[in-house]
């Protein structure tokens, strides 16, 4: 299809709450406008989640704009998530700002008033950029578009579609109560300004009938002076990366004996604390020989045959977390039943000798002992590496990409022979997969994409093998099926008639 020259408006998605469903709307809508000619590109000032992303040139975004460039087939950049929060506690977040890692600041100063200013010149200038080489630009808000007492220092919200002159749209989560107060409650709380800019509503998460809704629609249109440009119904088997771990919360915790068929490999994620990008696990989930589950349960962790320590953005709070819960005790004596353990990232730090942290990094310990089942120490930096990387596994080129701080080394032992196997990255100097026998650790996000790397670890365990679909393939009949859900219930037309 050949590329539209019309000039649509920026569009932007605010909320009535936190996980409404703007960010799966806004990838459903880039795929749309991609479909229709368009040449659209998302944004979002400013992103609060751990679940992040490298970019080709090494610089991180959240995953959710990754997910939604790949939605609209093009590479993504910084000037798609300019400012990206990760939370250290409850208390402290880590600000990249342009894929760099700023520091840590106390969430307080931030949200008051802690460079506001400059940060909003330096989100305004992303998008400036990025709306000069793409159409229409598809932004996303934050949390809710009425936090009244945020409303000065927002960078992200209203303030942000001023700027671009956007359309917005309000999305209204149905199916947790309360539709037409939240939506009412959030247009009238605005000043009246921001108010207008306001041109519509789109209910998500509708669950029945959706006849059932005819008279609700109309209620809500009288009540708001805007249309309810559609009704979006919950959808299944459409498989599209969730923004964050919120998605894991919703996971029933089922106990092995429960959840598992007999016939499956039973491959147990520990839930950590603070659990980062767990769409590592996405592949592995769908793959038939297995059954993938998350747990804090000694009794999981004994009864299954994989055993995979996550990354996490607080590895020496977490790998405290493992002891005092009895899971660390669980794993080694996993190891040393011959079952397969994974550690990817911080999951990997954790399974060195030691993990030190001189420099205070993240928090006041300065030293641990990891679970010893590499021969390995991992000290703490304030660097980090944020990059895309190639490997060689059993003869198969693979892809991943790594964001991650400390540096992992062998230790030193005259005394022992090193079992350790590893495979150098990119001809990087340092390897980063080690292999002794069944234990896995990798800095590597996305190491179990790739079919190679899944066959070899489920060899051992099942004696079936599947045909896998390239994840790149995979992905976009789902964004192909996720475009045509939203088409259905929304009323594009009128949505092009907004944007014009």
């Amino acid at each position: 299809m050949s590329e539209r020259k019309d000039c649509l408006r920026p569009l932007m998605l605010v909320g009535t709450g936190s996980d409404v469903g703007k960010s799966i709307l806004a990838t459903a809508l880039c795929r749309i406008f991609k479909q229709d000619g368009y040449s659209p590109a998302p944004f979002k000032a400013q992103n609060m989640a751990l679940n992040s992303y490298a970019t080709p040139d090494g610089l991180e975004i959240g995953r959710a704009q990754a997910v939604q460039a790949e939605a609209s087939c093009l590479d993504p950049n910084t000037d798609m998530n300019p400012v990206l929060l990760k939370p250290n506690s409850e208390h402290t977040t880590q600000v990249v700002l342009h894929g760099k890692p700023l520091g840590n600041v106390a969430a307080y100063s931030y949200f008051r008033h802690e460079g506001r200013e400059e940060l909003r010149k330096e989100v305004c200038d992303a998008f400036d950029r990025l709306s000069k080489r793409y159409n229409p630009i598809v932004m996303e808000g934050a949390g809710s578009v009425s936090e009244l007492n945020l409303r000065d220092s927002d960078i992200v919200n209203l303030p942000m579609a001023r700027h671009a002159k956007a359309s917005v749209i309000l999305v209204a989560d149905i199916d947790r109560g309360g539709v037409f107060a939240s939506s009412y409650g959030s247009i009238m709380l605005q000043t009246p300004e921001d108010r207008d800019m306001i041109k519509g509503i789109i209910v998500n998460k509708f669950r029945g009938d959706l006849r059932l809704f005819d008279e609700g629609k109309r209620l809500l249109e009288k009540i708001c002076g805007i249309p309810v440009l559609g009704v979006v119904p919950m959808f299944s088997g459409i498989v599209v990366d969730p923004e964050d771990s919120v998605y894991l919360e919703n996971i029933k915790k089922q106990g092995v004996e429960s959840c598992c068929p007999n016939d499956t490999v039973k491959v147990a994620v520990v839930l950590l604390r603070h659990i980062s990008n767990f769409t590592d696990f996405s592949v592995l989930e769908r793959d038939e020989r297995v059954t993938l589950f998350y747990t804090r349960e000694v009794s999981d962790i004994s009864g299954a045959d994989i055993i995979i320590i996550p990354g996490t953005k607080s590895t020496m709070d977490d790998l405290l977390e493992l002891r005092r819960l009895g899971l660390a005790k669980a794993i080694v004596q996993a190891k040393n039943e011959g079952k397969t353990i994974i550690g990817i990232c911080g999951g990997f730090q954790m399974l060195g000798k030691t993990v030190c942290d001189p420099e205070g990094v993240e928090g006041s310990v300065s030293e641990l002992p990891g679970l010893d089942i590499f021969p390995l120490r991992t000290t703490m930096s304030r660097d980090k590496v944020t990059r895309q990387v190639t490997f060689s596994f059993d003869g198969v080129t693979c892809t991943g990409y790594e964001i991650h701080q400390g540096v992992t080394s062998f230790c030193h032992d005259d005394n022992a022979v090193d079992p350790v196997r590893s495979l150098s990255v990119d001809n990087n100097e340092l390897p980063d997969v080690f292999i002794d026998g069944t234990c896995y650790g990798t800095y590597i996000h996305g190491f179990l994409d790739n079919k190679a790397v899944i066959d070899h670890i489920l060899k051992p365990h099942t004696s079936k093998s599947v045909e896998v679909m390239d994840i790149k393939a995979f992905k976009n009949i789902q964004y192909d099926k996720l475009a045509a859900h939203v088409r259905k219930h929304v009323d594009i037309d009128k949505l092009y008639e907004l944007l014009r």
